[in-house]
C-alpha cells in the first residue's frame, strides 16, 4: 500500500535522508528503528508531506504523492500519530476527537469503536486533554488518528514516556488492528522488545540510511537488538 523509492532529504546543506527505500503493506506491521537521531521522524514527516523531500518517490494506493499537501495525504486515508502525542491540551477529549474529522463532511460521528480499542476515553470526554496522564493522551493522540477510518497508521514513537500498562494495551490495539486485514501499520519505535513483539517487517536506519530489513520473526537472530543499542 505505501511504497517509498529512493528518498533523499535535506535540511539545509545536511543530508538527512540517504536513498531510503520501505514497503508497509496491509495487514501488516512495519516496524522502523534506529538510534536517536538517524532520521526516524524525519522520513515519517515526509510520507506525510510536513517536510519536503529533495528526490525519489513516495507510493500510496499505487499513485504517487511525493508533491500532495498534508491535508491532500489525509484525505486518501493516511493516519498519523505524531511524536509527543501533540493533542489540543485546552479541548475537550471528544473535541480532540472531533478534529480528526475535521476533513469529513459536517455531522460525521466519532466511531464507537474507538471506545472499545480505549475505553478509558469514554469516562473523560468531557475533560481537558491537557488534565490526562500522559498514557491517556497517548491514546487519544492514537484514536484521534483512527476516528477518520484510514487505510494506514503512522505512529512515532508511541510508547515514549508511558507506564507499561498502557504501553500493552497500545500494542494490544496495534495487532488488533492489523489482524483485521484491512489497514497497514508503520511503527516507528526505539523500545525494542515492543518492537520485536509487533513487527512483522523491520527496518533498521542509521545515519539516514536503511542499513538492514527481513522478516520480524528474524530480528533476534540478525542482531537487530545490538544495532539500535545505544
Amino acid at each position: 500500500m505505501l511504497k517509498i523509492q529512493n528518498l533523499h532529504q535535506f535540511y539545509g546543506g545536511s543530508h538527512i535522508l540517504r536513498d531510503v527505500n520501505l514497503k508497509a503493506e496491509k495487514g501488516k506491521i512495519t516496524v522502523l528503528l534506529g538510534r536517536n537521531g538517524v532520521g526516524k521522524t524525519t522520513l515519517l514527516k515526509s510520507l506525510m508531506g510536513l517536510v519536503p523531500i529533495r528526490s525519489g518517490r513516495i507510493e500510496w494506493q499505487g499513485a504517487d504523492i511525493s508533491r500532495r499537501a498534508p491535508y491532500d495525504r489525509a484525505r486518501s486515508g493516511m493516519g498519523y500519530v505524531p511524536q509527543g502525542r501533540e493533542i489540543f491540551s485546552r479541548l475537550s477529549v471528544e473535541d480532540n476527537l472531533r478534529m480528526g474529522l475535521a476533513y469529513k463532511p459536517g455531522g460525521a460521528r466519532i466511531p464507537g469503536e474507538l471506545f472499545e480499542l480505549f475505553p478509558v476515553l469514554k469516562t473523560m470526554l468531557h475533560r481537558r486533554g491537557g488534565d490526562l496522564s500522559g498514557g491517556q493522551q497517548q491514546q487519544l493522540a492514537i484514536a484521534r488518528a483512527l476516528a477518520p477510518k484510514p487505510q494506514i497508521l503512522i505512529l512515532d514513537e508511541p510508547t515514549e514516556g508511558i507506564q507499561p500498562s498502557i504501553i500493552k494495551d497500545i500494542g494490544r490495539v496495534i495487532r488488533m488492528l492489523a489482524n483485521r486485514g484491512d489497514m497497514a501499520i508503520l511503527l516507528c519505535e526505539q523500545y525494542y522488545d515492543f518492537a520485536e513483539e509487533l513487527a512483522d517487517h523491520y527496518v533498521v536506519m542509521e545515519r539516514g540510511e536503511v542499513i538492514a530489513s527481513g522478516p520480524g520473526h528474524e530480528m533476534q537472530s540478525q542482531g537487530v537488538r545490538q544495532l539500535v543499542a545505544i
